[in-house]
């Protein structure tokens, strides 16, 4: 008769609410499998492929996995992989490769072997003692019960947390794993798995997981889907991606990437204000801060990783990482920050015809309305402090300066109160207090 735990399964939630005592329990339940008594605090899915494990001869005391492969002949493998065009993607979003980083980035094939892994030099030092390396087998016949084998078996998600692995060398570490699927066939290709020490794991792990599968098969998706785009673009006569980035365009209502060759790539308002504070920042942001900045508490860097990968899709190494960063090649290129260039050069005349609209005119971010004000207000001082009526009148006409209450009366002072230039601006001022007053 096939085991059924005796305990209710629910006591698997003490791994986030009391990781210390649910720890204790599976030790307990690991013990009485070698004392022949089913243990009540594992799940059935355990306990049986526990019994397969140790009728395979896995040892729980001193196993290690086997090698398909070696490390070395790894990179021959991973060659026209179909995963080898997601993983820097699945890198940036769910690795961290900082001196602090705890956990462990792993993409293995559809039978569990190990191809990729990505983290901190500690992190794979931990992962080298347990030989969770390249071309290691980590199916259930490889090593016994663990996230992956789980996945490889049952083609669900999976989540193992200390003793629930069968070898008692990885009773410290905490595993998640999820399965990517090919997006036409919907066929089993690889395995998304990322492992620590138990204080990594929390109730989030199997969303992130799940966010980065995602992920890696709208990649592959729209993969297939390119050499038919791009056929249509070259029957149109237009381009899919900015081969050598120029410039950015953030000033007005559609911003852009200008290619060398002269092509536009559109920009999305999200990832326009992204690179509008990549811009404003010469040492850069990390993905919590950007995060912040442009989604406030509800922001994820997750959410934050993914645009960041799209975004380097079209400007490719002009983009920099850890921290993010726009390169030296890019940075300062765009009209907003040539408009900067130009008031600190002394050029007003040449600023105030560069400033042709607001920053993102249509963006409502809290992050990017200073940095807009802040260009206002640049512009505006140095054309009052220029004492030039006409660049007053031109100024004062535009969007930006037509609600420059300091300017308004400098162009009465020097055009005379009965000029035309300086009523209009009088009345388009009472226009707006009416607006703000209604």
């Amino acid at each position: 008769m096939p085991y059924r735990p005796s305990t209710p399964v629910h006591t698997a939630g003490l791994r986030f609410s009391c990781p210390e005592e649910y720890e204790r329990m599976l030790r307990a339940a690991h013990e009485r499998v070698h004392a022949g008594a089913p243990p009540p605090a594992i799940t059935a899915a355990v306990w049986e492929s526990w019994q397969r494990s140790l009728a395979a001869g896995i040892d729980p005391d001193r196993h290690l996995p086997r090698h398909l492969h070696e490390v070395a002949d790894v990179v021959a493998l991973r060659r026209g992989h179909p995963l080898e065009t997601v993983m820097p993607a699945l890198r940036e979003l769910l690795a961290d490769e900082s001196t602090e980083g705890q956990h462990l980035l792993v993409l293995a094939d559809a039978r569990g072997e190990v191809l990729w892994r990505v983290g901190s030099r500690s992190a794979m030092r931990q992962a080298d003692g347990l030989e969770f390396v390249e071309g290691a087998d980590w199916s259930e016949a490889g090593v016994g019960t663990n996230a992956i084998s789980e996945v490889v078996l049952s083609g669900r998600a999976a989540q193992l947390f200390s003793a629930e692995h069968l070898v008692r060398t990885h009773h410290e570490w905490a595993c998640t794993a999820s399965p990517i699927r090919d997006p036409d066939s919907g066929v089993v290709i690889g395995v998304l798995n990322v492992s620590g020490p138990l204080n990594t794991v929390t109730a989030d792990s199997m969303r992130m997981i799940k966010c980065g599968v995602r992920l890696a098969e709208e990649l592959l998706r729209a993969a297939r889907r390119e050499p038919a785009r791009r056929a249509e673009a070259v029957a149109a006569g237009r381009s899919l991606v900015v081969s050598s980035v120029l410039s950015l365009e953030l000033l007005g209502e559609s911003p852009s990437v200008l290619g060398a060759d002269g092509s536009r790539m559109p920009l999305t308002l999200r990832r326009a204000e992204i690179l509008a504070l990549l811009e404003s920042r010469e040492r850069g942001w990390s993905a919590d801060e950007l995060a912040y900045a442009v989604h406030g508490e509800t922001g994820s860097a997750a959410a934050i990783r993914i645009e960041m990968h799209r975004i380097r899709r079209v400007l490719g190494d002009a983009l920099e990482s850890a921290p993010y960063r726009l390169a030296p090649s890019l940075r300062g290129s765009s009209d907003s920050a040539r408009v900067l260039q130009l008031v600190r050069g002394g050029q007003v005349a040449a600023a105030l015809a560069a400033y042709t609209a607001p920053l993102l005119a249509r963006s409502t971010s809290r992050a990017i309305e200073p940095l807009r004000a802040e260009l206002t207000s640049a512009v505006g001082a140095s054309v009052r402090a220029s004492g030039n009526a006409e660049l007053l009148r031109l100024w004062c006409a535009t969007e930006m300066g037509s609600d420059d209450r300091i300017a308004v009366p400098v162009l009465g002072q020097l055009v005379g109160f009965a000029d035309a230039a300086y009523l209009a601006s009088l009345a388009r001022l009472s226009r707006i207090d009416l607006e703000l007053g209604g």
